[in-house]
């Protein structure tokens, strides 16, 4: 069998020519070395032990177990479980529920193998606008596109499909899985991925359109279906723009100021060597008024009805647009993008959260409030010239119900009114906490500050995730405090050491100490590669494959047994093993969630 990463690399090359088509596609599902990358890939995943409705999860992964996946698929008697449906709370409400299919172990691993084929495939050609579910993109790769692109947008469409997931047409997404893949057995494969269904309630519940969330390839189906809303945008944008390759036309008013100042320097260089200090004073303070008045003025007309433009970012079912032009410019892309949605995808724009919003205004998009600034500052640049550098230009802003709503999540703070009927935080200690030891409790508040300001490390005002992490600091004073039955003045005499928070814990190598987070909160606006490679997902899977060579080996690391019957022991969290067995023992000691193990100790463990 061929190497898997020489497989996935000749897919990607042939893929760059648009009009390749893939046939005998199916066959590769038929090579073990890409289910053993496909299991490196998901088993140290948090869904891994999450059992389906058959019960299986990635416990017991064996080469007879790949063998007999690899045989049904042969046989194309190999159909996949329904999914087990679960519901988990939405984080912008918790009162709404989002569905979540769980796939059976054997789904997962067939999955994983058909996202890598599928990735390689298509990920190549997909849009750059194009942002969620994609190597080397993230939330800040959306947002950094955002801040360099929309400068000077009017206005923001936000948008939102409804459902998203849930309404793929599943004709539409064969027909575009069709344009690329000439394989009917791998194209009868995705059919029965899609029609598998889920049980809710003991109950069996078809499919007729949408993906599972939870699925292993609905997120690279996702990106499949909307890719086409990518390249409409494209082909969109030179149908809109009007005069993108000129300047804007320059504002009167600014003009006329302008000329007002540049005479009135002229006008005082003829005469200044004869006035006197007074009138040198007077002048220069007459032409500073003058400047400031020309520099509070935009420079090119607001509404230039000869100059308009529009950007595009998508993030999964997310996007916003920045439209330079009028209001009814905008109503008309969204109309345009809605019809589009409709007609081509079979979707349905979400009327209450797809809005158009003044920039002066706030737009809510990937957890940053986005705005493009008004401000009319100058600032001295380093050739000596005076430039408004934050006119029109996009500001990302960490909104404070953010911070706030993570606050009351951790159940760090209660809300209390004074009586003027303003809020006001109260730190609170946190019971789930006080039973850890000292380094646990510190590693915990430092990890979910360090957390919140990764997130939002882009944020002009990225600052202010200092009050959230000042708050948490007296939260954990209290904690400790509660702990020690003490209060938290004793608290900061016992562990302050200089001006930190300082822990003290024992390692194998001694002890060692741990501080709170005193890092700061400056703003990271880092500079994106300007190309990135096509085969980066690569470098991950081009590594040594210990989990294989474990079942290859075929000795038991329980009982030193030699056998070809070897299967991979899994457990979800090494912390949960209470020490109580050797197997116990021997997976902490060598700090593995894996165990390879025969047959005779696999059940003993199970018993």
């Amino acid at each position: 069998m061929r190497n898997p990463i020489a497989v996935l690399k000749s897919l990607t090359e042939k893929s760059k020519d648009e009009n390749y088509r893939f046939q005998r596609l199916y066959r590769n599902l038929y090579n073990p070395d890409l289910y053993y990358l496909a299991y490196k890939n998901i088993y140290a995943n948090k869904g891994s032990m999450t059992a389906g409705v058959d019960g299986t999860t990635m416990d017991n992964m064996s080469e007879k177990r790949i063998e007999g996946i690899i045989c049904s698929l042969k046989d194309h008697s190999y159909k996949p479980n329904p999914a087990r449906r679960e519901y988990i709370a939405k984080k912008n409400n918790s009162k709404k529920k989002r569905p979540l299919g769980i796939p059976s172990g054997d789904d997962k691993l067939v999955q994983e193998v058909v996202r890598m084929i599928l990735e390689s495939i298509f990920e190549p050609n997909f849009h750059k606008s194009s942002h969620g579910f994609r190597p080397r993109k993230s939330c800040h790769t959306a947002l950094k596109q955002i801040h360099d692109t929309f400068t000077g947008a009017h206005w923001f469409v936000e948008g939102d499909t409804q459902a998203c997931f849930d309404s793929f047409d599943h004709h539409v997404l064969i027909d575009l899985l069709r344009r690329r893949i000439d394989d009917e057995a791998f194209i009868a494969l995705m059919w029965k991925f899609l029609k598998a269904g889920y049980m809710e309630q003991w109950q069996y519940h078809k499919t007729y359109c949408g993906t599972p969330q939870g699925s292993g390839i609905s997120p690279i189906l996702a990106n499949i279906y909307l890719d086409n809303l990518d390249k409409y945008m494209e082909q969109y944008k030179p149908r809109f723009d009007v005069g993108s390759s000129k300047k804007r036309q320059r504002s009167h008013e600014y003009h006329a100021a302008k000329y007002q100042v540049e005479k009135y320097k002229r006008d005082g260089a003829k005469i200044w060597e004869g006035l006197t200090d007074k009138e040198k004073r007077i002048r220069t303070k007459t032409l500073k008024s003058l400047q400031t008045e020309m520099r509070s003025l935009p420079a090119a007309v607001a509404n230039d009805s000869g100059y308009k433009a529009i950007q595009y970012v998508r993030y999964a079912d997310d996007f916003i647009i920045g439209v330079i032009g009028s209001k009814e410019d905008a109503q008309m892309v969204k109309t345009d993008v809605k019809q589009f949605l409709a007609n081509t995808l079979k979707l349905k724009i979400s009327e209450e959260k797809t809005k158009i919003t003044h920039t002066g205004d706030r737009a809510r998009f990937l957890g940053y409030d986005i705005t493009v600034s008004r401000e009319q500052i100058a600032i001295k640049k380093k050739d000596g010239r005076t430039q408004r550098c934050h006119s029109y230009v996009v500001k990302l802003l960490v909104p404070r119900e953010k911070w706030v709503g993570k606050l009351l999540e951790y159940k760090a703070i209660k809300v209390v009114l004074t009586d003027n009927g303003k809020e006001k935080y109260k730190a609170l200690h946190r019971g789930k906490l006080i039973n850890k030891s000292d380094i646990e409790i510190l590693s915990a508040y430092n990890s979910e500050i360090r957390g919140l300001y990764n997130f939002y490390s882009l944020a002009n005002d990225s600052y202010k995730i200092g009050i959230f992490a000042n708050i948490m600091k007296y939260s954990m004073f209290k904690t400790f405090a509660n702990k020690y039955k003490t209060n938290v003045h004793r608290i900061k005499d016992r562990y302050f050491k200089g001006d930190n928070f300082t822990v003290e814990y024992p390692t194998k190598s001694g002890s060692k100490q741990a501080v709170f987070y005193n890092q700061g909160f400056r703003r990271k606006l880092e500079t994106m590669p300007a190309e990135v490679s096509l085969l980066p997902h690569y470098q991950k899977y081009d590594k040594f494959n210990s989990l294989k060579n474990r079942i290859k080996l075929g000795l038991c690391e329980l009982c030193n047994k030699k056998t070809a019957d070897i299967a991979l022991h899994q457990v979800k969290r090494l912390k949960d093993l209470r020490r109580e067995t050797a197997w116990e023992l021997l997976m902490l000691e060598r700090r593995r969630k894996t165990l390879a193990v025969c047959p005779e100790c696999h059940s003993k463990i199970h018993s």
